[in-house]
């Protein structure tokens, strides 16, 4: 797990060490401070929820930020997720959470998001957005996560690890 948040702040760093580079008398931008951000909280968290689908079981790190303190409070919760567009499972929360959305340019496969106000996300398929979403965590190991999710709807259970 170490391994991983460390070779994906490398990517990230090493992605928006390019794109800044081109700017010479630029500073640090908004969404690679936001990235930053991100990265901190989820290196800073305690919170780690299990997401059960079928018989697979997934670990997820929640961010230290309000969106994933209050999905936190909600555990646990069982849920049918939707499917949508092949590659993101979704339900639709019975109250809203704080948000703070910001377009993440790419989505990865093991996103956990807040899509609106009380819309939660997990995707499971990479690909680019131009959608904003509130960033709530990352599940750890994503792999098998498109396999248990299926095509369809699905039952997801979260719970507090």
């Amino acid at each position: 797990m170490k391994k991983q948040i460390i070779l994906r702040t490398w990517m990230l760093t090493m992605i928006f060490g390019m794109i800044s580079g081109t700017c010479y008398s630029c500073g640090q931008s908004d969404a690679d401070l936001q990235v930053q951000n991100e990265i901190n909280d989820m290196e800073n968290s305690n919170n780690k929820i299990t997401i059960k689908v079928g018989s697979k079981t997934f670990t997820a790190t929640l961010l230290d930020n309000e969106a994933a303190n209050s999905f936190f409070d909600l555990l646990p919760l069982t849920v049918t997720m939707t499917e949508l567009n092949r590659n993101e499972k979704y339900y639709r929360l019975p109250k809203n959470l704080p948000t703070n959305p910001a377009n993440p340019g790419t989505i990865l496969s093991g996103d956990l998001m807040l899509w609106g106000a009380n819309t939660v996300v997990i995707f499971y398929e990479t690909f680019d957005t131009s959608y904003s979403y509130t960033r709530i965590g990352k599940i750890d190991d994503p792999d098998g996560l498109k396999a248990a999710l299926g095509a369809g709807n699905v039952s997801v259970s979260f719970s507090k690890e």
